[in-house]
């Protein structure tokens, strides 16, 4: 095999085992949704609403609850269930809305809080992005990206 054809094949071989890859991730993801949901602590919505509430107080900004229902892409209704239970674990509290007395903002109850402690796996994922240059780092987010829009234009 010419040196072209070896580096072609190499280059075929590399794709191919990210494609595998982001399967494997899939599959994990899947899985780790199922135990989530029967075995451990805040199900994957609570976690993600309570990143969200605490990324936007970190950048100032204040969300209601119905925010957090268009954020999570569900219905107000069952962010009210999943509020209440952020609230009774200590994790967030409510706020009355200045201007209008019907509506409220959600706010972490404790700034202090380990969020980490609420989804240790996005702090350990964190920890293996720091060990990436910011090379690596860039190559691997522009692909999870494609990804992610390829996987959130499925079935639309």
């Amino acid at each position: 095999m010419t040196d072209i054809a070896e580096a072609a094949a190499d280059t075929a071989g590399e794709r191919t085992d990210a494609t595998r890859a982001i399967e494997r991730l899939r599959l994990a993801e899947n899985r780790l949704a199922r135990r989530r949901q029967n075995e451990c602590g805040p199900s994957e919505n609570a976690r993600a609403a309570t990143r969200f509430i605490f990324d936007m107080n970190d950048q100032g900004v204040l969300v209601t609850p119905t925010d957090v229902a268009e954020h999570l892409e569900i219905s107000t209704p069952s962010v009210t269930g999943i509020l209440n239970r952020l609230r009774a674990g200590g994790l967030i509290t409510f706020i009355p809305h200045p201007d209008d007395g019907r509506s409220k903002y959600v706010v972490p109850l404790d700034r202090e809080a380990d969020i980490d402690g609420v989804d240790p796996l996005t702090a350990q994922i964190r920890g293996l992005a720091e060990a990436m240059s910011a090379e690596e780092a860039a190559a691997v987010t522009r692909f999870i990206e494609l990804v992610t829009d390829a996987v959130d234009q499925e079935c639309r």
